[in-house]
């Protein structure tokens, strides 16, 4: 017995050290001064940002690459931890752009499609950030599509994100209304508290693309997804001009929450 744990035991390890190697030397691989112009982006310069986004790129297509040896959680979960440095640091990318965030988000949701709150960083940043909305779109169905309808149990969240960049961004409401359609049957399958209400939301806002194409309340409905889940101020305040640039209203309540009125036109 005792010599089959120990087996068992260095077969679990030794995978999980290739990936550490694996991880390690991509690293080792990459233009150190990286680090340097993350950590000190006040007085880098636009040519040495620029460079080590190049480097970063690079880094990216190998992870795109890489095998896992079963341990794709931990690459995803790492991948995500990199993407917080590099959305994280504004001077730098005010300096540069943000165009490397879907390339963060491919290699996540490749490697764990059900890191369902990823598909709403991936949308701010990739699709509003970057301005890269087809290939953010693009990455949340390749990755849904290996999904099922109650597994995981919030699997909805990420056709609803689907929808509101198929809407707001891509501008192809009939996809969007596919999208939320199968937001609102997947919720009802669901087994979580909050599906049911998300699943009325989801069918609303489809109800109202079928009628509408161009409807202002759906847009509305849309960007309110995007405002309750914004990483910032700076995105907060982004959101909010697009709402009342459609002819909505927004306030903000004394617990910090926002309502939002609907335009008396659609």
């Amino acid at each position: 017995m005792k010599t089959l744990l120990r087996r068992i035991g260095s077969e679990f390890i030794l995978p999980l050290l290739l990936v550490g190697v694996c991880i390690t030397a991509i690293g080792w691989m990459q233009i150190p001064r990286l680090e340097q112009i993350r950590s000190s982006s006040q007085t880098t310069s636009v040519t040495e940002i620029r460079q080590g986004t190049e480097a970063e790129a690079a880094r990216l297509s190998l992870l795109k690459k890489m095998p896992s040896f079963g341990f794709d959680n931990l690459l995803a979960d790492w991948t995500f931890l990199n993407f917080t440095q590099y959305f994280g640091d504004t001077v730098a990318r005010e300096k540069s752009d943000y165009r490397l965030s879907p390339d963060y988000f491919e290699v996540i949701l490749d490697r764990d499609p059900r890191f369902i709150q990823a598909y709403t960083f991936l949308s701010t940043s990739g699709s509003l950030y970057a301005a890269l909305p087809e290939r953010s779109t693009e990455i949340m169905q390749r990755a849904l599509s290996r999904l099922k309808p109650d597994v995981p149990p919030n699997g909805f969240y990420g056709w609803r994100q689907l929808g509101v960049d198929q809407l707001l961004f891509v501008g192809d409401s009939e996809a969007a209304r596919r999208s939320f359609k199968t937001a609102a049957a997947w919720a009802r399958q669901s087994s979580l508290p909050e599906s049911e209400q998300v699943a009325q939301f989801s069918e609303q806002t489809a109800a109202f693309l079928a009628r509408n194409p161009d409807s202002k309340s759906a847009q509305i409905s849309a960007w309110a997804m995007v405002l309750n889940t914004v990483p910032d101020d700076r995105t907060r305040k982004t959101v909010i001009d697009r709402i009342q640039a459609l002819g909505g209203r927004v306030t903000q309540e004394a617990d910090g929450s926002f309502r939002i009125f609907a335009p008396r036109q659609d």
